[in-house]
């Protein structure tokens, strides 16, 4: 095992779902469940970091030579080598029968895997299907399963994507909690929930815990995301209005059913000091790092105050990461609503919490204003004409819905898009500096100078 964790510490550093770029990985086995076909599963905790990160890696041993690029960890013997399981058909093969079937594997000491099987409202998934890495991913790894009979069959079933979660934590995901919840609600904004896969192991302190490993929904096939859609009728200037109207609906749909299935609870001080407080602690290293803000810093405050004091709604579960890129555009469903998990980088415990729905709100507008930063246009008016009206149906669909008193105060909505704009000028600055300018104009339109 030791030769393994070595291999592992030089693998996990390269890959796009491991969470500490920069440090050296210090690793240790927290469970080891073996497998059928040569594949293991394992869940190893990195304490390079702290709190340290328990991450999952299922691993396949393989002839040298038949491993596809990018999936070898490592040798494993004089002709075999350690390989990402994920692009592993015998891994992927019993991934899928966990998900659709159910299924257990392991002991009281090595810890178990459990699969709960969730109802696909009617959505039936085939008995066998052939699996595909999705490309393009960063904190997990999913993959899409597509039936292996004829498309024209009857029986065929409907193409499934799993979500294999690298970060593992104690506790019910939210992206599980939430889909599921909706989905069996009857909610056609997101997608039929297929089944779930849960593994228990022992912490540090030898305390037994349990927590999602992978969740499996149905697959939209050959459709885009709401971002891709936005951008092609901005750049054909094409009236979006009635679209953007459908998704603030689809938005306000969410919000509603989720106050109806998860506990509510009005806000109170402590509430109150921990927003404004994370407010202030993202502008304290925006005008660290982004000197163009620093005209605007008493502005920035003014704003957070008045919010802070206006009337605020009853917090309640949310999507907390929401914006066009977590939509598709469905001919069946219309918009559907995608990854629940909330923002990666926000401890699992925080993402749990009842939240203020308006920053999902804020988060949709900060979305359609990138718009005018990704559509080539030579004097802007066009584009920022056509994000202003897309914005205001979105908002009106969103009212109608859900109730105008769901946004309570404009100044609560202004402060969460403006927080929104302010960690965008700090990503901008560290990773496209290019594109700062786009916060910066909603942040002098926010927070406007006298």
């Amino acid at each position: 095992m030791g030769d393994l964790l070595d291999l592992l510490a030089v693998w996990m550093p390269r890959q796009r779902w491991y969470g500490t770029k920069g440090r050296d990985p210090r690793l240790t086995v927290v469970a080891d469940w073996t497998l059928d076909a040569g594949a293991r599963l394992l869940l190893v905790r990195d304490e390079a970091v702290q709190p340290a990160i328990v991450y999952q890696v299922p691993i396949a041993r393989r002839p040298e030579g038949s491993v596809p690029p990018g999936s070898l960890i490592g040798p494993a013997s004089d002709d075999e080598v350690w390989a990402d399981a994920t692009t592993d058909p015998g891994f992927t093969a019993q991934l899928y029968s966990w998900v659709t079937v159910g299924g257990e594997v392991g002991t009281p000491e090595n810890g178990f895997l459990g699969i709960a099987l969730a109802s696909p409202g009617g959505r039936t998934p085939a008995s066998t299907a052939t699996a595909k890495v999705l490309s393009g991913e960063q904190s997990n790894t999913s993959l899409i399963f597509r039936p292996d009979a004829a498309d024209d069959a009857q029986d065929a079933g409907i193409p499934v994507i799993c979500k294999l979660f690298r970060q593992v934590n104690p506790g019910i995901n939210p992206d599980v909690e939430l889909q599921s919840a909706l989905a069996a609600g009857g909610a056609a904004f997101v997608p039929a929930a297929i089944g779930e896969v849960r593994g228990s192991w022992v912490t540090p302190e030898g305390v037994p815990v349990s927590g999602s490993l992978a969740f499996a929904q149905e697959f939209f096939a050959g459709v885009e995301d709401a971002w891709r859609v936005a951008l092609d009728a901005a750049a054909a200037d094409e009236d979006f209005a009635a679209r953007a109207h459908a998704l603030g609906a689809s938005v306000a749909g969410m919000h509603v059913a989720l106050a109806a299935q998860f506990p509510t609870r009005e806000p109170d001080e402590s509430d109150r000091a921990a927003v404004a407080g994370a407010w202030e602690r993202r502008l304290s290293i925006a005008l660290a790092e982004v000197p163009a803000l620093a005209p605007y810093a008493d502005r920035i405050r003014e704003v957070y105050a008045t919010a802070a004091a206006a009337p605020w709604p009853a917090l309640q579960r949310v999507h907390g990461d929401l914006h066009l890129g977590q939509v598709l555009d469905t001919a069946a469903n219309g918009w559907v609503l995608l990854d629940f998990e909330g923002e990666p980088l926000r401890p699992i415990a925080e993402r749990l919490q009842p939240d203020v729905a308006v920053r999902d709100v804020a988060g949709m507008l900060r979305s359609f204003d990138y718009v005018s930063g990704a559509v080539a246009d030579d004097d802007g008016a066009a584009v920022r004409a056509w994000v202003i009206a897309a914005q205001q149906a979105f908002l009106a669909g969103y009212a109608e819905t859900a109730g105008a008193d769901r946004l309570v105060d404009d100044a609560l909505l202004d402060a969460f898009e403006l927080d929104k704009a302010v960690y965008e000028a700090i990503y901008e600055t560290r990773n496209r500096p290019d594109w700062v300018g786009i916060p910066l104009a909603a942040i002098s339109r926010l927070a406007p100078l006298a």
